[in-house]
């Protein structure tokens, strides 16, 4: 038995809603097609659901250009992804790209799924990152009621006729492909990060402090007992800025504040902001920020 609900949203997007009851599963599912500027420009929903299955069996699906998220509610089954097959039960979450070939089944203890197809211009290089900071197609999450609740959400937004629908589920997405990364940093597969890693939370506690001084890496090296190139490396992996990077970051970050909110002249912002050189500083701000500091203070 299929029932199917069809909505025509602002004249742009296309609402599929099936509840379907077949011999292997039990589902609800949304089928969605956003607008053509949330294809192009945002994160956008596919698709999204639950199932129960009612007896065991196999799905297996690729070359979809989409990526999937699912979370085991109860029971438990397994997913093959990449040539290896991952274990799954209440709790687990699964994160993959779809165009890889991947199937997932569940066994004689029946599970039930809730899930997510979405999609979006800068998916795959935030997949990539995902991956780089040891995220794993299945993992168990500290909370899965983040997840769930996430879930929930987007599938309401989906099925309300908001006319802001799009941005709505772009702003839901963004908020699970953040807790996603929360979740994807992995200490046990680190293990030559672990003896260092403590020190750089105090490392930029100690560029935020510090940035009207002289600081070089041969200096927070012997100040923190490290080696220079291994800092270097693990604070661009933990943070994904360089050092020098995001010490220029703090200390534009402060010029802006000066000036805007003091009459300090450049020469003392200079200072102020650990470029004793207001020429150097010019030359920085302007890199940074498209404009030259007097031109940020005149327009703001």
């Amino acid at each position: 038995m299929i029932k199917i609900i069809i909505y025509a949203i602002e004249r742009r997007t296309i609402l599929n809603s099936f509840t379907f009851q077949g011999d292997m599963e039990s589902s609800n599912r949304i089928l969605y097609t956003p607008s053509s500027f949330a294809k192009k420009n945002l994160l956008h929903l596919q698709e999204i659901g639950q199932l129960e299955a009612t007896s065991p069996h196999d799905s297996k699906r690729e070359n979809l250009s989409s990526y999937l998220f699912f979370m085991v509610t109860s029971g438990s089954g397994s997913l093959r992804y990449e040539g290896i097959s991952y274990p799954l039960i209440d709790g687990d979450c699964v994160f993959i790209d779809c165009r890889k070939p991947y199937s997932h089944s569940t066994g004689d203890n029946l599970w039930h799924l809730k899930w997510v197809h979405f999609y979006g211009p800068n998916m795959d290089a935030i997949y990539a990152k995902y991956v780089e900071r040891g995220g794993t197609p299945a993992f168990h999450p500290k909370d899965v009621f983040r997840y769930e609740t996430l879930i929930s959400t987007l599938n309401e937004i989906a099925a309300s006729s908001s006319y802001v629908k799009d941005m709505s589920i772009c702003e839901k997405l963004t908020a699970l492909l953040t807790l996603l990364m929360e979740d994807s940093w992995h200490r046990d597969q680190h293990p030559d990060v672990l003896s260092k890693k403590q020190n750089l939370q105090q490392i930029k506690e100690y560029l935020d402090q510090n940035y009207q001084h002289r600081i070089t890496l041969d200096n927070l090296a012997e100040l923190f007992f490290v080696n220079k190139f291994y800092l270097s490396r693990i604070f661009k992996e933990q943070y994904d800025v360089t050092i020098n990077n995001y010490l220029q970051q703090v200390r534009i970050t402060h010029a802006k504040q000066l000036l805007r909110f003091s009459g300090l002249s450049m020469d003392k912002i200079a200072v102020e902001c650990g470029m004793n050189d207001a020429n150097y500083f010019a030359r920085v701000f302007k890199k940074v920020e498209g404009i030259s500091p007097g031109e940020f203070r005149r327009i703001w």
